[in-house]
């Protein structure tokens, strides 16, 4: 114990990084390479050789290397004994065996004509003959072949290294270690902190996964009456609905060994490494049962197979899918292993992978519901400083169909905005500023627009308000701008309605909105321009929807051609023939041009109103509901919801009243029963 207690307070060791290698042969070789037999020589000039040197009877040897024009220079013992050269360093080459000097030449032959020259002047005693030598430089020949080739190898290396996950020593870090798995082990020791509490909503999704993380705490609960917990979940929903984020907080409750890793982590350029890697992966997990091991995205390599026909029979992905079920649900045992998974496109995923036994559930992580956005508004508020005015409830019912992350960046934003302002805390107005850049994109109040422009644009946003504020079943207005935002040049925000249905009233009524921006323009100006283009792109989409998909065309009946499995995105042929294509388009282009008529008649009624609505809207850029109902008075939604409501309190009167009397009558009855004699009074009465 207490030796183990004293392993645990030492510092961790530190890893050895094989870089130092890589370094100390370099140094070596760049130093091999300098080093030459003459490093402790003296360079000199030719005039000092021959005048302080040679003149001086000085030299003993000269030895001339051919191959490296080079004459190298020993003096003599006498010479070396003299205070002219006390400062040759000893315990080198510049001692008494030499060479000390060494002088580089043109040629050797002009270096034999030049000494012979100067040698004519000095006594035959004198005179020093040169000696030639045929060297070899084994160092630099060795140097020139090995140096290329340790170059590549540690470029190879390095390469290596970084496609299998760099240098940092984990897993699958190293050369040889390609093939091991990437994942990243959570446990004891490296706790994740998030827990469900942290995650907001969900609350289905929650239940479902609880009860995996329940039977890792609890197991006998369960195996006592013979349940099995499934092997796999998979998670799926759009893309911001808290998946991974789940995930973690069942790695923060779970309290057991929590592999994670995503499904591009398997996917490598070389043959047979995501296979190998999903071996190793489920090896580690095996050893640390029970375990959880957690694969985000995983249709990166669960994609359906048979697909990629052109790639050929031999695919890397393939061979990882195949490898993944064979783990999952092989002759091996697997058991306290729990595999979870996650992905937006459950759709385009293996049939072999959702059977029974792999992956036994699929939970639908959806987007969130009113109720489900004021809780995560209130967990991503927490951290924030915002006062009094800011309505939660309010901003949950301003975001209908916003995920998670986009609530997470609303409050964001809402935060940078009020900084932006110098504000101490943040208010209503900022979250909603913040939602209309997070939809719409940042104001350009710069943004260079004519007069002419600027008022085709107030007319265009006027017909969409007016429009939807007169049909009855448009999305509710909430307000109505010119301002530049983004792409746009001007918007009409609506308020949808959270509905599960759609009838086909609702989505005409929906069409004549889109719509009422270009019939504005052509009934005022008389011409229409190109800034229809996203409303026309939008009931396009949804006239084709009606007529192809939901089934709502009379003529074409009740047929659809969509495709749910998602086989018809590999597929180059429509699932109908020409004739039926052809009837197909004629009865969407009739149903956009009848909305459209729809659609201007409305308009040309109230035209006072569009002109003055628009005029408003040129003078404050920004006009609300309040505004449109001033002038337009109370939408005919509103008015029907008022009926509706009067005759739902004029029945409930009525009902009362008639209960009442029902009652009243029955009171009386009984009163008239207690008061009239009964018949053994009356025999009584008649005996006496």
């Amino acid at each position: 114990m207490t030796e183990k207690k004293k392993q645990k307070g030492k510092p961790p060791k530190k890893q050895f990084n094989f870089y130092w290698i890589y370094v100390t042969v370099g140094v070596l070789l760049i130093a091999l390479n300098l080093f030459n037999y003459s490093s402790g020589a003296q360079k000199v000039t030719w005039d000092r050789f021959v005048n302080e040197m040679l003149k001086e009877q000085e030299v003993s040897r000269l030895v001339v290397v051919n191959n490296e024009l080079k004459v190298e220079i020993f003096l003599s013992a006498e010479a070396l004994k003299s205070d002219k050269y006390k400062d040759l360093k000893k315990g080198t080459f510049s001692d008494a065996t030499g060479p000390q000097f060494y002088l580089t030449i043109g040629s050797v032959d002009q270096f034999s004509r030049d000494l012979n020259r100067v040698q004519e002047d000095l006594p035959e005693s004198a005179q020093v003959n040169p000696e030639y030598d045929q060297r070899k430089n084994w160092t630099g020949e060795i140097i020139s072949w090995v140096l290329p080739i340790v170059i590549m190898i540690g470029l190879w290396v390095f390469i290596m290294r970084r496609m299998s996950g760099g240098a940092g020593g984990g897993p699958g870090g190293q050369l040889f270690n390609i093939g091991k798995s990437k994942a990243t082990l959570f446990d004891k020791e490296k706790n994740v902190k998030v827990s469900f509490n942290d995650v907001a909503g969900l609350d289905e999704a929650k239940v479902e996964i609880q009860e995996i993380v329940e039977f890792l705490k609890n197991p006998k609960k369960y195996t006592e009456l013979g349940a099995k917990i499934p092997k796999g979940a998979l998670l799926v929903g759009p893309p911001g609905t808290g998946k991974t984020l789940l995930a973690k907080a069942v790695a923060g409750e779970a309290q057991v060994p929590f592999f994670s890793l995503s499904g591009s982590d398997f996917v490598e350029m070389f043959v047979g490494v995501g296979a190998s890697r999903v071996r190793d992966l489920f090896k580690q997990a095996k050893e640390k049962a029970p375990a959880i091991i957690f694969i985000d995205e995983i249709d990166a390599i669960g994609r359906a197979r048979g697909k990629g026909a052109a790639q050929g029979s031999n695919d890397e992905r393939e061979n990882t899918l195949n490898q993944l079920l064979t783990e999952m649900d092989g002759f091996g045992s697997n058991s306290g292993i729990i595999i979870l998974a996650a992905t937006n496109r459950a759709e385009i995923l293996d049939r072999a992978l959702l059977r029974p036994g792999r992956f036994d559930r699929q939970i639908s992580v959806d987007l969130p519901e009113l109720n489900e956005r004021k809780q995560i508004f209130k967990v991503h508020v927490k951290p924030l400083k915002i006062d009094n005015t800011v309505d939660i409830e309010f901003l949950s019912k301003q975001t209908p169909g916003f995920s998670g992350a986009d609530i997470a960046n609303i409050c964001n934003e809402a935060a940078l905005i009020a900084a932006r302002k110098d504000k101490k805390a943040i208010d209503q107005q900022d979250f909603l500023d913040a939602i209309d850049r997070v939809i719409g994109g940042l104001e350009k109040k710069n943004k260079i627009i004519t007069s002419e422009e600027k008022k085709v644009i107030a007319f265009h946003e006027a017909g969409h308000a007016s429009v939807s504020w007169l049909v009855k079943y448009a999305n509710p207005l909430v307000k109505v701008t010119i301002v530049p935002r983004g792409r746009s040049l001007g918007a009409a925000w609506y308020l949808p309605e959270e509905r599960q249905i759609t009838n086909t009233e609702q989505l005409i009524d929906e069409m004549c909105a889109a719509l009422g921006g270009r019939a504005a323009e052509e009934i005022i100006f008389g011409k229409i321009s190109t800034g229809a283009l996203s409303d026309l792109e939008k009931i396009t989409k949804q006239a084709y929807a009606m007529v192809s998909i939901y089934g709502l065309n009379s003529k074409i009946g009740n047929i659809s051609f969509y495709d749910s499995t998602g086989q018809s995105e590999y597929s180059f042929s429509k699932p109908y023939s020409e004739k039926t294509g052809q009837t197909i388009d004629e009865e969407v282009s009739k149903l956009v041009e009848a909305a459209y008529i729809r659609t201007k008649d409305i308009l040309i009624k109230h035209k006072a109103e569009l002109t003055q609505l628009a005029e408003l809207l040129l003078e404050k850029e920004v006009i609300f509901k309040e505004d449109v109902e001033r002038i337009f008075g109370k939408r005919p939604a509103e008015f029907d919801a008022e009926r509706e409501e009067k005759k739902l309190l004029e029945q409930t009167i009525s009902d009362n009243e008639k209960a009442k009397a029902i009652a009243l009558s029955a009171e009386n009855s009984d009163q008239k029963k207690l008061t009239e004699p009964t018949e053994e009074e009356i025999s009584e009465e008649k005996n006496s």
